[in-house]
C-alpha cells in the first residue's frame, strides 16, 4: 500500500477514536453550559477546545447516533432539548427576524394558525426544510430592515418585528403580489400612527395605496 495512503488512513482511525472518546455526558453538560441552542463545528471546537478534525469525527458520529441533530450544513443541535421555531428560524439564516404572517399569527392579529415560519432578511429569499417544518425569508431592502426587538419568548431572547412592523412587512409583500389579502385583520391592536411611520421607509406606492385600502380611506 502507498506510504501516503498509509499515514493517511491511520490519521483518520486516529481522530475517529479521538472522537469515539469524547465522553459524551461530559460533553453535553459542556454544550447545555454554553448556552447555545444551536452550535456549529466552530462553537463545538471552542467548547470542547478539540481539533477541527476530531470535531468533524465527533459530530458524524453523534449524528448518525441520532444524538445530534444536523438542521442544516455546519448547524446542529441536541436531539433531546431541540430550540423552538423562533430560535432556529432566527439563527438558520442571519441576519433576519420573524415578521408576516407567522408574527401576524402570534400576535393575532390574524385568526388563523401559521404552519410557515416566516421571517425578513437583507440576503435573498430562500427557504429551508427543518425537521418537517418549512421556514422561509424574504428579502427586504436594507433601509426597511428595522422595527424589530429582542423579546422573550418560551424563556428565550427572539428577534420579532413589532406588531405594526410586522403588519407594514406583510402588506409589502401582498402588494407584491407575494402574499394574498388576509381579509380578517385585526386592526385594532395596531396604533395606526406607527404603521404610517414603518410605511415610509419602503417608499412604495402601490403599499402605500394598499395601507390607505386597508384602512378604508
Amino acid at each position: 500500500m502507498d506510504s501516503e495512503l498509509t499515514g493517511t488512513l491511520k490519521s483518520i482511525k486516529i481522530f475517529s477514536n479521538m472522537a469515539k472518546y469524547l465522553n459524551w455526558v461530559a460533553v453535553e453538560q459542556k454544550i447545555r453550559n454554553s448556552k447555545v441552542a444551536l452550535f456549529t463545528p466552530l462553537d463545538l471546537k471552542r467548547i470542547l477546545r478539540a481539533s477541527e478534525i476530531s470535531v468533524r469525527f465527533f459530530l458524524t458520529r453523534y449524528t448518525k447516533k441520532g444524538i445530534l441533530i444536523k438542521l442544516r450544513r455546519g448547524l446542529y443541535a441536541l436531539a433531546n432539548d431541540l430550540p423552538s421555531d423562533f430560535e432556529i428560524a432566527n439563527i438558520l439564516y442571519q441576519p433576519s427576524y420573524i415578521s408576516l404572517t407567522y408574527a401576524l399569527a402570534y400576535y393575532h392579529i390574524i385568526p388563523e394558525m401559521a404552519y410557515v415560519i416566516t421571517s425578513v432578511t437583507t440576503r435573498p429569499t430562500y427557504e429551508f426544510d427543518v425537521l418537517g417544518k418549512t421556514f422561509r425569508y424574504h428579502r427586504i431592502k436594507k433601509n426597511a430592515f428595522t422595527g424589530y426587538t429582542p423579546e422573550k419568548i418560551e424563556g428565550k431572547t427572539i428577534l420579532i418585528a413589532d406588531k405594526e412592523k410586522t403588519f407594514i412587512d406583510y402588506l409589502y409583500f401582498v402588494s407584491r403580489k407575494i402574499y394574498p389579502l388576509n381579509t380578517r385583520l385585526n386592526l385594532s391592536l395596531l396604533k395606526k400612527k406607527k404603521v404610517i411611520q414603518y410605511l415610509g421607509l419602503f417608499q412604495y406606492k402601490s403599499l402605500e395605496r394598499l395601507v390607505k385600502e386597508v384602512y378604508g380611506q
